[in-house]
């Protein structure tokens, strides 16, 4: 290999270490999450074809049919900044005989229900949203809304130019 031909390479290494980095320190996965007090889930009853929506408080339990739904955390992101609405959840089914098995216990995801699913051959449960954030989550996202509009400044729109009719 020549020697500007090794130049070249580290100089595009340099650039696309750059480019990482400012991607990583601008990136809306950079937003800090708010805490929730309750999960809002949708339940579906497949025998009956009915739909039921649960509000769950964090860390107490809500039965549909023989389902037992515990929500543990329940995060959101800020309003502007793409959602990402997640909850581990642990689901637990009633046997015949009383005694209870746990059948889910993971993460659920608001915008893509399908991706980690509660399977059960009567009902489906899936995560909708969050509701009422924690103060503290609140605070500090306002803080940092705050600090960025301090540092970056005002956004300000571009100036429209009109454009001339042409005739032909």
């Amino acid at each position: 290999m020549s020697a500007t031909h090794k130049k070249w390479r580290f100089v595009g290494a340099i650039g696309v270490v750059m480019t990482l980095a400012l991607t990583a320190a601008t990136s809306p996965s950079q937003a800090q999450r708010l805490n929730n007090q309750v999960a809002i889930f949708s339940a579906l009853d497949k025998v009956t074809a009915r739909i039921r929506k649960l509000e769950i408080p964090i860390n107490e339990t809500v039965e549909f049919g023989s389902l037992k739904v515990t929500p543990r955390v329940c995060y959101t992101r800020a309003p502007e900044v793409k959602p990402k609405t997640t909850t581990f959840v642990e689901v637990n089914e009633v046997q015949l005989d009383g005694k209870e098995e746990r059948i889910f216990s993971g993460w659920l995801f608001a915008e893509s229900p399908g991706l980690n699913a509660v399977e059960h051959p009567v009902f489906d449960v899936w995560l909708t949203g969050c509701a009422k954030p924690d103060e503290e989550s609140l605070r500090q996202s306002a803080a940092r809304q705050k600090n960025k509009a301090e540092t970056y400044g005002p956004t300000r729109r571009r100036p429209t130019r009109r454009r001339r009719r042409v005739r032909r």
